[in-house]
């Protein structure tokens, strides 16, 4: 009775992969295993049945909230009697480190950009938006890298605003997580997509409204629809240990990269200090900024062992 009672006062559809599955209906597959490999990032083994389960029947309800949005877009415009440039449809997806976010996002851009209408579809992270390390460092901020204070909030909403108005040729800023910074004078320009996926940690983010009811602009608040990769606190830790041994063994093994360091000390040290980041970092961020917006998505994908998604869950209208 009480399981039945929390259901009903939820504002989310609960469904398991299975039940999940069954409304891909005939939406094609459109991904080869190689390229799935190409996509997916390092320690996360989605397979091509996933994509068949949650990632098909997903893009078949985005085509549908995308289609409405363009409607609802041109009958706007028709009242209004303006002629203006298309609105990109913006899905945010926001999460932990080391959820999937990165393999998430790629995924749905192959899979959208492969729709019968052949659609633009971009793909931008917050990473590019955080501030320098010069300047982290020189505000103290170091030890607070991917909490909000660490982005250019202004920069973010600037962009944000200037694709929503369907402006041509939006820079974006580049991160490199090799070396562990924002690329100076590096840029993507993303020209008005049809479709543009926004990744980030804090991307649902609202921070504290202002008392006084002036207008604060947040990320959020371009959003068409948004998604939030869920799962439990030890298995986010346990991911990111094994991610850390992984790039220990490959990318930090590059004498240019930034945590180079890591892979020139006893294993046991470095799996020390990896605990240390996540627990004084990572997980302070979680429980303070990032978990805090999962109830702000539109849909939730919950994730269980092996980064298998057990149960979809949808904002209901």
């Amino acid at each position: 009775m009480e399981d039945t009672a929390k259901r009903q006062l939820s504002p989310y559809r609960a469904f398991t992969n299975e039940e999940w599955a069954t409304l891909r209906a005939d939406t094609p597959m459109t991904l080869t295993k190689d390229e799935l490999d190409q996509i997916k990032s390092l320690n996360d083994p989605i397979s091509m049945d996933e994509v068949e389960e949650i990632y098909l029947p997903l893009s078949r309800l985005l085509s549908y909230y995308v289609e409405f949005a363009k409607g609802l877009n041109i009958a706007t415009q028709q009242f209004l009697g303006t002629d203006e440039p298309k609105t990109p449809f913006i899905i945010g997806i926001a999460g932990s480190v080391s959820v999937g976010k990165s393999t998430t996002s790629r995924l749905l851009r192959t899979l959208l950009s492969r729709w019968p209408a052949s659609p633009k579809v971009d793909l931008v992270t917050t990473d590019g938006f955080l501030l320098p390390n010069a300047v982290l460092e020189a505000e103290g901020l170091m030890g607070r890298k991917g909490f909000p204070e660490s982005y250019d909030r202004t920069a973010l909403i600037e962009f944000l605003t200037d694709i929503k108005a369907g402006k041509r040729n939006v820079q974006a800023p580049i991160y490199s997580h090799f070396y562990y910074d924002v690329m100076p004078d590096q840029h993507v320009v993303i020209d008005q997509p049809d479709i543009l996926i926004f990744e980030g940690l804090n991307v649902l983010q609202t921070g504290l409204l202002p008392k006084d009811g002036k207008e604060i602009p947040f990320v959020s608040d371009f959003f068409d629809f948004s998604i939030y990769i869920d799962a439990d606190e030890d298995r986010l830790h346990r991911w990111y240990m094994e991610r850390f041994k992984r790039l220990r063994e490959t990318a930090f093994r590059d004498p240019g990269s930034y945590f180079h360091r890591y892979s020139m000390i006893e294993e046991d040290e470095a799996l020390r200090i990896a605990d240390n980041l996540w627990t004084s970092i990572n997980l302070v961020n979680l429980r303070e900024n990032i978990f805090p917006t999962r109830p702000r998505a539109d849909l939730v994908l919950r994730k269980e062992e092996g980064h298998k998604i057990k149960t979809v869950l949808l904002r209901k209208l």
